[in-house]
């Protein structure tokens, strides 16, 4: 195994974790799924509630863990290969911290109640070729996702890039203090999750500002100057003695937006970034996003980077799965294929409105619809009917022909929809997965969107798999004839 490559060796990971280890090997990754797992991984069995990471050893160790952290032996598996600990998740949190304090990279933190991972993915962009980067995947931002992805960071990482997030209070707070960032940014503030605050707005606004706690000493912070709560946060972040950068449309932002042209594939943004303007395009589209690519340029340049070079790399990533991903469906008509939007992996009011303004941007095909699938927006709390039925304006606004729902809280929507939008309505994602295949034509724009626990999937994936049952129906017919 190349040194070059090792993460963990068996020394380092026991100094961290004050366990103990009588074997011999190096670890070139860090997982906590035999699904994902890659050779050369060390795997760590965490317990949860539903499943024991500690029944899956063996099983990690056969696809090619060089070791396992554990907290007791385990059957069939040899005590050179078992880091034991008395916590592995605690183990795990010190494998991060241990990694964190070993490099020399510029990290940034992401949070905000929205727009989290695209931020992240597009400072990956950014980053990607001007160094060595270790970024999160997927939405690895909680309480286990933070210090694995810290954990697997190697020491020789040039650019860290982390998302973190919070359903509760005192979630950030632990957290930004094992990323230690150099920059950390806040999206924006909105009303999501804010069953789970009695004070509401602010309590959310406490909650974010929480990610100062971990920010380096004479380090940065990056907020939205277009939101009510600017001041508020930047007085907290001046209390913690660090500096205020700002970005948005407001006249006085650090990184301005001067203009920008919304395309259905994308927008074309100019801004100025502290001195210094520029010119970029991307193509996922939406006002919201190129708004947060002024935040990802601002932290580049924090960070000694060069935004030009930011620029061009953002110009080339694509929407991901959940989070806007685009899909040309074709039935019946090659020519004049289904568009599919699947927004399918969360919801808020705020995120509702930004996807309805870029289903608008999207003409239907030759006689399609614009048609919307949503589920619930969750942890809304008593607001919760009221924003939901909220929603029937912008879908008017929108032009949207029609509008599927499910779920208590979508139900409010769909008894405010006008006779001619409302689709159907179901208890279940899994009932609007049944039904809505089957009233798609060709030209259709459809868009999916809800609360991750809402399981939207479900619907998108019965809309992927459609072009293939067509198929498969058709060449059942040709095969009986």
């Amino acid at each position: 195994m190349s040194l070059s490559n090792t993460i963990w060796t068996v020394k380092d990971a026991v100094k961290a974790t004050s366990g103990r280890c009588g074997g011999a090997w190096s670890a070139t990754g860090v997982s906590i799924d035999t699904r994902s797992l890659q050779k050369g991984d060390l795997f760590v069995a965490l317990v949860g509630e539903n499943s024991d990471g500690h029944d899956y050893v063996a099983q990690a160790i056969e696809k090619g863990a060089v070791a396992a952290l554990v907290t007791r032996p385990i059957d069939g598996v040899s005590s050179e290969k078992l880091l034991i600990v008395e916590d592995t998740l605690k183990a795990m949190e010190d494998l991060g911290k241990a990694s964190r304090a070993r490099v020399g990279a510029k990290v940034i933190a992401v949070t905000g109640s929205v727009g989290k991972t695209g931020t992240k993915e597009m400072l990956s962009s950014a980053l990607g070729p001007q160094g060595q980067l270790h970024a999160s995947i997927k939405s690895y931002n909680n309480h286990w996702g933070v210090p694995l992805t810290l954990a697997g960071m190697h020491a020789g990482t040039d650019y860290g890039v982390f998302e973190v997030g919070m359903n509760h209070a005192n979630e950030i707070s632990p957290l930004s203090k094992m990323v230690q960032p150099d920059v950390a940014i806040i999206t924006t503030i909105a009303s999501v999750h804010i069953e789970n605050f009695e004070n509401g707005i602010d309590g959310i606004i406490d909650a974010k500002a929480e990610i100062f706690d971990g920010v380096k000493e004479n380090g940065a912070v990056i907020l939205n100057r277009d939101i009510d709560s600017f001041d508020s946060l930047s007085a907290k972040a001046k209390d913690k003695g660090l500096k205020v950068y700002s970005f948005g449309e407001h006249k006085d932002a650090d990184a301005r937006m001067i203009s920008c042209l919304e395309a259905a594939n994308g927008t074309r943004t100019k801004a100025k970034i502290l001195n210094q303007e520029i010119d970029y395009s991307l193509q996922i589209a939406g006002r919201h996003i190129a708004c947060n690519a002024l935040a990802v340029l601002l932290a580049v340049e924090l960070v000694g980077g060069d935004i030009q070079k930011a620029a061009k790399s953002m110009a080339s990533q694509e929407p991901i799965a959940g989070r806007g991903k685009r899909e040309l469906l074709e039935i019946y008509e090659s020519d004049n294929p289904i568009t599919l939007i699947d927004e399918s992996y969360n919801a808020s009011p705020l995120a509702m409105n930004a996807a309805f303004k870029v289903l608008a941007l999207i003409d239907p095909g030759r006689g399609g619809r614009r048609i919307a699938v949503l589920g619930d927006m969750l942890e809304l709390g008593e607001q919760s009917g009221k924003m939901h039925a909220d929603l029937a304006l912008p879908l008017k606004a929108a032009n949207v022909d029609l509008v599927y729902t499910c779920g208590k809280h979508m139900k409010k929507l769909y008894e405010r929809l006008p006779a001619n939008q409302r689709g159907e309505h179901k208890d279940t994602s899994k009932e609007l997965a049944q039904i809505v295949p089957d009233v798609l034509i060709p030209g259709d724009v459809v868009m999916v969107k809800g609360s991750l626990g809402s399981k939207m999937g479900l619907v998108v994936e019965a809309l992927r798999s459609l072009p293939r049952q067509l198929k498969n129906k058709t060449t059942n017919v040709n095969g009986e004839s």
